[in-house]
């Protein structure tokens, strides 16, 4: 009984296992064309985000593709966002339009909203993008048709949305 008693108040003494810190920025972002819906999410130590979901015209539209033919829904788009301070990130970002991959940084601004800065060297030559928390859904393969009032979106290669 004594061993037991032991036992048990060592195992009090332990320290107990940090729970995972979320990030204040982890959920679902409305992009600043709105166009589609990231979603940021830790991955470890790190921030990862991915297409969540994309407006469509019309609900028979195809699938947007990346690059190389692959469907965007759930493409990762950051994998490897380190804190680097407590109110921001950096990492490395995939255009899925092309491939090409870039330095981002990644904030809160004081309004809560998501900016992003992508860019090649060093921050001075980038864009910064803000995107704003996304309060719907998403279904599993990613298709919204936008909503009524819905603003019109210009769609990469010159289209747009009715909206």
């Amino acid at each position: 009984m004594l061993r037991l008693l032991a036992f048990l108040v060592v195992l009090l003494l332990l320290p107990l296992p940090a729970a995972a810190v979320v990030p204040p920025m982890a959920g679902l972002w409305l992009t600043q064309d709105h166009d589609g819906v990231i979603g940021v999410e830790p991955c470890g130590d790190k921030l990862c985000a991915r297409i969540a979901g994309f407006f469509l015209d019309h609900p028979a539209d195809p699938t947007p593709l990346d690059y190389r033919g692959v469907s965007q829904c759930h493409l990762p788009l950051i994998s490897d966002a380190g804190q680097v301070a407590p109110n921001l990130w950096k990492g490395h970002i995939t255009d899925p339009r092309n491939g090409s991959v870039y330095h981002v940084e990644l904030w809160l601004t004081p309004e809560g909203a998501l900016a992003l800065r992508g860019y090649l060297g060093i921050p001075l030559f980038g864009q910064t993008q803000t995107w704003t928390r996304y309060a719907g859904t998403v279904p599993a393969d990613c298709r919204l048709t936008p909503p009524a009032g819905h603003p019109e979106v210009v769609r990469p290669g010159g289209g747009a949305a009715a909206g």
